[in-house]
């Protein structure tokens, strides 16, 4: 583990931005996310589309468009774009009726992918009790809630 040092003193820290620290730390964690995907030549739409469809009866196109039209402010046509790029690929099959199955190349690539993310994950959470990080996410939300945002992830 490299040793970390944080950046200011506790009464420094008071006087630092929250829109900074939370936009920063946004960028990192979804850069190094979107790194990990991307060795696996997977982008962040279609590893969430893989994993929509990942359970054995499949999704429904439209279902699975709706579901994450509010990620990240993606828009239906990239979605259909992603679909389309993991069909090419042959990760999924679409029938007929517009309903999406995940193959066993699809499904070996995913399951692959989610053991690599639970190891990015333990990386983000180094040296973080799940408390802290609890009750970071519960700050986060208050202050969001206080300035009439709305935030909500699934």
């Amino acid at each position: 583990m490299d040793t970390f040092t944080y950046s200011h003193s506790d009464d420094d820290l008071i006087d630092q931005p929250i829109g900074y620290w939370a936009t920063a730390a946004g960028e990192a964690v979804v850069h190094h996310i979107r790194t990990m995907l991307a060795e696996s030549g997977l982008t962040q739409p279609q590893w969430w589309i893989l994993n929509q469809i990942v359970a054995d009866g499949g999704r429904d196109k439209e279902d699975v468009v709706a579901t994450l039209r509010g990620y990240l402010s993606i828009g239906d046509g990239a979605l259909h774009h992603d679909i389309s790029a993991l069909h090419d690929r042959a990760l999924l099959t679409e029938d007929i009726g517009g309903r999406l199955r995940i193959t066993d190349e699809g499904r070996a690539l995913r399951d692959d992918t989610a053991a690599r993310q639970r190891k990015i994950r333990a990386e983000i959470h180094e040296g973080i009790p799940e408390e802290e990080y609890i009750r970071t996410l519960k700050v986060l939300q208050r202050m969001i809630h206080n300035v009439g945002g709305a935030a909500w992830h699934h």
